[in-house]
């Protein structure tokens, strides 16, 4: 599939693709929240908005044009943290697939994609958090991903570049 797929930079337009993606991450497994936890909840509203000028930045997959994936890092700070949050220069970084385009490459295609744009911009490391049996673990474990000492139970990896 990742051969009809085209990847370009998400921009601040985009920021409704981070609130569904944020919403398909949150609910990955069953359907826990709703639109409404993402705009009263500030521990899931900072997923959904990409501000370029702290360094955050991401790609977006289509098909056809369709979306069918997104991939983002955030520059968060200390006193607003995300789940995955190692410090203020480790960009926290998102992955999302549409459920119809899983399996197909696309999560591995973002996931370079965002790997190499930090390379590119001398970005030391990435950090997520992902829950101990959400399939997404051995995607990120292939790809460099190791779990951060002390933050097992959080679900805490890191990829260092």
């Amino acid at each position: 599939m990742t051969r009809n797929v085209i990847t370009r930079p998400l921009e601040t337009e985009d920021e409704f693709l981070l609130a569904h993606a944020t919403l398909g991450n949150l609910n990955w497994s069953e359907e826990s929240f709703t639109e409404r936890d993402l705009k009263s909840r500030s521990e899931f509203g900072h997923y959904t908005q990409l501000v370029p000028e702290r360094g955050d930045f991401g790609f977006v997959a289509e098909c056809a044009d369709d979306v069918v994936g997104v991939a983002w890092a955030l520059f968060l700070p200390a006193d607003d943290p995300g789940y995955g949050f190692l410090d203020e220069f480790t960009p926290e970084m998102s992955l999302w697939v549409r459920d119809d385009s899983r399996g197909r490459g696309v999560g591995t295609l973002l996931l370079r994609q965002l790997q190499q744009e930090a390379e590119t911009r001398r970005i030391a490391r990435l950090s997520l958090s992902v829950e101990a049996d959400n399939y997404a673990k051995r995607l990120y474990g292939s790809e460099g991903f190791t779990q951060v000492a002390g933050r097992e139970q959080d679900g805490v990896m890191v990829w260092v570049s």
